[in-house]
């Protein structure tokens, strides 16, 4: 018998599509930074040590996305530049991020520990990512969740 998973095409799934924003080491590290504070190009390229062409590649794919907005700014008695700086869009990207981070602190941390910890603005307290449904149940594991088509899922031939 065939698994229920099959009945339905991969073709329209949202995962792979936002993959195909943000699936690349260095794009994820652009947002790393991005939410750190960084703005500007030099110190991106400070911060990541990547090729300044892979950035420049990475920084125009998150502004064609509507991820990163350019805004302009000038040093006095220096020409016009521009920051990137997160959208609305972008923003919602934090929680992806805060995901990652959480498991490699978990799974994938150095020996002296994360390089970096979450901090609530407010009171201080670390943050931790949690999935939780509608109704305010939160999951204990993946084992908790359930797939089932939505209202974009396409049947297979």
């Amino acid at each position: 018998m065939r698994p229920e998973r099959f009945r339905y095409s991969a073709e329209n799934c949202s995962i792979r599509r936002t993959l195909d924003v943000v699936g690349e080491k260095w794009t994820l590290l652009v947002l790393r930074e991005a939410f750190y504070g960084v703005r500007r190009f030099d110190d991106f390229a400070r911060a990541l040590g990547c090729a300044r062409n892979i950035l420049s590649a990475r920084l125009n794919t998150l502004v064609a996305e509507g991820v990163l907005s350019r805004e302009p700014y000038r040093e006095p008695g220096q020409r016009s530049r521009v920051e990137y700086r997160l959208t609305d869009k972008g923003m919602e990207l934090l929680p992806v991020l805060v995901a990652l981070m959480q498991w490699g602190n978990q799974h994938a941390v150095g020996p002296t520990g994360p390089q970096v910890q979450l901090q609530h603005r407010d009171c201080a307290e670390p943050v931790r990512l949690q999935l939780s449904c509608q109704a305010g149940h939160i999951l204990d594991s993946a084992r908790d969740v359930t797939p089932v088509p939505g209202p974009g899922a396409r049947k297979t031939a």
